[in-house]
């Protein structure tokens, strides 16, 4: 690694799936001459691609940390997927790099991966250019596609190199021949410094040193955006991509500072200096067959030595190190100290997670959490085999460590296990490599919604339990009022016995019967709640009455109660907020009616409209498939749960009917 941060580039790669980011940074590899050869996507030996599960897909899943030299310069670089549902890996990335790299189809234009990416970008608050890619297709525009950049992304792109047939020539080397181009780099970069304007309305033209200059700071201050284009499998336009880099993006020394919290909460700005106290972050967890958890960061300060050990400020623990390595795709090589810009990882810290802050103990400082997305699509997880669920909870464990969109809970009610993350393929990618990595075969379903039951008007019963088998008999008899309570207030138990009719002891007795057949439900066997039930009269044998008695006529008495006084379905209701584009709330609206949903409110939000709803959750779990149909993929959601509401009539007969025949079918199982 340059011990120079001033010859460093870090940066990532990011665009829409299929849009050749993989190929991109493969062509970097090969014309830098890190690689001898040139690996293909299609053929499965590109350098970044190297698990079997994105050699089958034939594209990316995870991040790849590359590196690459050109002369003196060293580049340290991130391959990124393009599928949004593993936008999590970006997130990371991006929090890594000093600047993007912006891969755009030429053919495509701006997908929802580019959206994603740039929006990620925007709030990272990193420079970035744009690479318009697979200008050999047909029907391939490059102005079109600038155009598209414009409308979809951001009006501040400058065009620095323009195709001529196969060959990308420099806009700035070539002002004759560009003329019109040429200009507008000259009028946007002039913009953005009003010294520079001035000087350039009185000549009318600016040195090209000058304008080079300029051209930097005004990249850096994201103030303009270079556009250049290639084709990444045949090489073309790399040289020039390369020399961008190398000329108008940021070294690690010049990039923008980071920013960080000290001890007290103050804002701290974080100095790329070799000379500062120790300082990095991690952003991504890698579990490896071979040496176990590897913990990868960045350096944002001071230098780490191999087998140095350092701070975690989020755990508060100090942490022993070990062995660094710089990440070549799958291969990893030895270091002997790390610096500002690197890239590395150690294996098998006790107590670091992804996000975490490691840093000096003699200066503690913590950057700013990741902003890794709410998972939006549930299923549940069912073994295969007994064998299978032994080996569920090691990998599951696993897998959730390496990706922070992918999350595991239990749900208290319906006892299943859920495991959530970005969409149906993620979910779907999860559990193959719970099979192939550790073992476990499993199978994923829709999970079971958690319904309640409660009173629908109050009733007053008496239940009298008497039982005579020729010895001790058992006896219990009581009296309740049992009345519906508002939402989430549960249970409540009230004793009103006086005068001895029900011995104390067997109070508790009647409360316990109750809370039983709570558990077990009444109208389709989901536990019932809200409801106040209040214990007022009864009578007991002196001989006969038992625990058990007095159970068994709470439990009898509770059932009569809901017989006569009727029982309703509640299903949880979700506050659900969905952030489009403006032009999509028609659709979005429909959908959410569609689904028995209720629009709140909408308000804006930059170009895009957030839509309020409350939608219950039955109709829920597949919603994030549903909103990438009506959206386009452009769509994001979040949701968090509001209150329980009754289910109407015509639903809830559907509900009660499914329910008694699973009961039926689990009776004739056992």
């Amino acid at each position: 690694m340059a011990t120079d941060i001033s010859k460093k580039r870090t940066f990532l790669i990011v665009g829409h799936a299929q849009s050749g980011k993989t190929s991109l940074s493969e062509a970097i590899l090969h014309k830098s001459g890190t690689i001898n050869e040139l690996g293909k996507v299609d053929q499965g030996n590109t350098v970044s691609d190297y698990q079997e599960d994105e050699k089958k897909r034939k594209s990316s899943i995870n991040l790849s940390v590359l590196s690459a030299n050109l002369g003196d310069k060293e580049f340290e670089f991130i391959d990124t997927p393009g599928y949004t549902d593993f936008i999590g890996e970006v997130v990371g990335a991006a929090r890594a790099a000093d600047f993007a790299v912006i891969v755009v189809d030429a053919q495509e234009g701006v997908g929802i991966g580019t959206e994603k990416a740039w929006q990620i970008i925007e709030r990272e608050n990193i420079p970035c250019l744009f690479f318009i890619n697979k200008l050999d297709k047909e029907n391939t525009d490059y102005n079109k596609v600038l155009e598209d950049i414009k409308n979809s992304l951001t009006k501040k792109i400058v065009s620095l190199g323009a195709p001529e047939g196969k060959n990308i020539e420099s806009v700035l080397d070539n002002k004759d021949k560009y003329g019109s181009l040429y200009s507008g780099v000259l009028d946007s970069v002039a913009e953005t410094d009003d010294a520079l304007l001035e000087k350039y309305l009185e000549k009318g033209a600016l040195e090209l040193d000058e304008l080079n200059q300029a051209l930097k700071k005004a990249v850096l201050e994201s103030k303009v955006f270079p556009v250049t284009a290639g084709i990444a499998t045949e090489e073309i336009g790399i040289d020039f991509l390369m020399k961008l880099i190398v000329e108008i993006m940021p070294s690690v020394d010049q990039a923008k500072a980071r920013v960080a919290t000290g001890n007290q909460g103050e804002e701290i700005k974080v100095k790329p200096s070799p000379e500062e106290p120790f300082s990095a972050q991690v952003f991504k967890t890698v579990i490896d067959p071979f040496v176990g958890q590897l913990t990868i960061f960045r350096v944002f300060s001071g230098k780490l030595e191999a087998n140095q050990s350092f701070y975690n400020a989020n755990k508060e623990a100090k942490e022993k190190g070990g062995q660094i390595y710089q990440l070549e795709g799958k291969e990893e090589k030895n270091l002997d100290c790390m610096l500002p810009g690197d890239i590395g990882a150690i294996a098998k810290l006790k107590e670091t997670e992804t996000g975490d802050t490691i840093c000096d103990s003699s200066k503690v400082i913590k950057f700013k959490p990741l902003d890794f997305p709410e998972p939006a699509y549930s299923s549940s997880v069912k073994p295969k085999t007994r064998k299978d669920e032994d080996k569920i909870s090691t990998a599951l464990d696993r897998l959730t460590s390496e990706d922070p969109t992918c999350r595991v809970s239990r749900d208290a009610q319906t006892k299943e296990l859920i495991l959530s993350g970005m969409g149906e393929l993620h979910l779907k990618l999860t559990i193959e490599r719970m099979k192939e990595h550790y073992g476990a075969d499993v199978d994923l379903g829709t999970p079971k919604v958690p319904y309640l039951e409660t009173l629908a008007k109050e009733s007053t019963v008496s239940y009298r339990y008497k039982k005579q088998t020729g010895g001790k008999g058992q006896f219990g008899e009581v009296s309740i009022k049992v009345e519906p309570l508002e939402r989430s207030k549960k249970f409540e138990f009230v004793n009103k016995i006086v005068g001895g009719k029900i011995p104390r002891g067997y109070i508790p007795s009647v409360e316990k019967g109750i809370k039983n057949t709570m558990e077990e439900g009444f109208l389709a066997g989901y536990p019932i709640t809200d409801i106040k039930v209040t214990l007022f009269d009864g009578s007991y044998h002196p001989v006969d009455s038992s625990d058990m008695a007095f159970q068994i006529a709470g439990s009898m008495a509770l059932k009569n109660a809901f017989s006569e006084g009727g029982s309703v379905l509640l299903e949880p209701i979700m506050n659900v907020e969905i952030i489009a584009p403006s032009d999509l709330t028609g659709q979005i609206t429909g959908d959410i009616n569609s689904k028995r949903g209720k629009v709140m409110g909408m308000e804006p939000k930059g170009k895009n409209e957030v839509v309020k709803a409350q939608v219950p959750l039955a109709e829920m779990f597949r919603y994030a498939s549903d909103l990438r149909s009506v959206t386009g993929g452009r769509g994001s959601y979040s949701m968090s749960f509001s209150n329980y509401e009754i289910v109407p009539s015509r639903v809830a007969q559907d509900i009660i009917t499914k329910a008694k025949q699973e009961k039926e079918k689990e009776h004739s199982k056992a």
